[in-house]
């Protein structure tokens, strides 16, 4: 059971929190705004060991624990969900199913490049007709005798602008479904990789989102992750984590709008007096004040289930979908607060509020985990 975080979490959680506030809060809006992959701030991050936050020290990485992680994400979601996502991936999705599933020769090759940030790693998994329904995989990996042959079209991939390798989910077997799923480890500069500028994305823009067209991508058969056929199986373990730490990212959103909410509050006047002394305000803060707190429990819970049991797909599904809606309510009372101030293009609180829709989305919309958590109920 979760109980606090201890001294040496909370003292990496500040330091992050002050990176956050000195480097990336001024450079956030001019992200946003230029939908530009944020590449100097990623490279800083790194040097904080915020690429590879649980990748073991011997891999490079900084050895922390879950619940480090959460807190370091939700320190910088408060200043950039765009980089909060793009360490989330880049720890989440991809070093994490290198050291949990690779062979020495890919956590020798890969691991220590990604944790320290020489390369980006990007998770291809999302596709036209496979988002909530991931098992769907239309792209192909057909074996040639050598070794595998990809060949699909892969969407909303993030870091895919700056990534030096990617995940990438084939279907091996195509009558079997999830079951046919393999994983692969591509680097980004192999023939037959083309990146393509996806749609512009509502919010958490900079994310250097591209779509991947895949054409007779050759793939021997030492860049399988795990076995074939474990693709799909590989996919939900990462989500698990991941699906904490996006939770961690909401947090960071909607704790950004909460606290733009009571300054403005405090300092608005109107009939003489600041709004914040009116009922019906404080009632909008008081009930987002809760919410947040209650699903950051819920999400250091994960973190720390991430951290001591196997699996923790029903804790991380509760901490997403409580930390997401709590975050999506935070900037939506935001705006209401700030009225005028809060709607107008390029506010902060506008900002906000496009953030928080997107963590409802990804990595499993709210119908996916409250699919998960009726699973596990019932």
């Amino acid at each position: 059971m979760f109980l606090q975080p201890s001294s040496e979490q909370l003292a990496f959680r500040d330091a992050v929190a002050a990176f956050a506030r000195e480097r990336v809060e001024p450079a956030a809006a001019a992200i946003d705004e230029q939908d530009r992959f944020p590449a100097e701030l990623v490279r800083q991050a790194a040097a904080l060991g915020l690429m590879g936050i649980t990748v073991p020290r011997e891999h490079g990485g900084a050895g922390r624990d879950y619940v480090s992680l959460a807190l370091a994400v939700e320190a910088l979601a408060c200043a950039s969900a765009t980089l909060a996502v793009i360490v989330t991936v880049n720890n989440c999705l991809v070093a994490e199913v290198v050291a949990q599933f690779g062979t020495d020769a890919q956590k020798e090759r890969w691991l220590r490049p990604l944790a320290t940030g020489e390369v980006i790693g990007a998770f291809a998994l999302s596709e036209p007709e496979a988002g909530t329904d991931a098992a769907n995989q239309k792209t192909r990996a057909s074996f040639d005798g050598e070794g595998y042959r990809l060949d699909g079209h892969k969407v909303w991939v993030a870091n895919a602008a700056a990534a030096g390798v990617a995940v990438v989910f084939a279907s091996t077997q195509a009558d079997i479904s999830g079951r046919g799923v393999s994983a692969f480890l591509v680097p980004m500069d192999t023939p037959g990789i083309t990146k393509r500028a996806g749609n512009d994305s509502l919010g958490v823009r900079g994310l250097g989102c591209r779509d991947l067209e895949l054409t007779d991508v050759f793939a021997d058969s030492s860049q399988v992750i795990g076995t074939p056929g474990q693709g799909f199986a590989i996919a939900r373990w990462a989500l698990e984590g991941g699906r904490v730490a996006i939770a961690a990212q909401a947090l960071g959103v909607g704790q950004a709008a909460l606290d733009e909410a009571l300054a403005y509050a405090k300092q608005r006047h109107t009939f003489g007096q600041a709004i914040a002394s009116y009922q019906a305000i404080q009632w909008m803060l008081a009930d987002t004040v809760t919410e947040l707190e209650a699903a950051r429990m819920l999400t250091l819970r994960a973190a720390a289930a991430k951290d001591h049991q196997e699996h923790a797909s029903l804790e991380a599904a509760m901490a997403k979908l409580s930390a997401s809606e709590a975050a999506h309510r935070a900037a939506d009372r935001a705006m209401q607060i700030l009225a005028s101030a809060g709607y107008r293009r390029g506010s902060r609180v506008e900002r906000l509020f496009r953030d928080a829709r997107a963590a409802e989305i990804y990595q499993g919309t709210s119908e996916v985990q409250r699919m998960i958590i009726a699973a596990n109920v019932i």
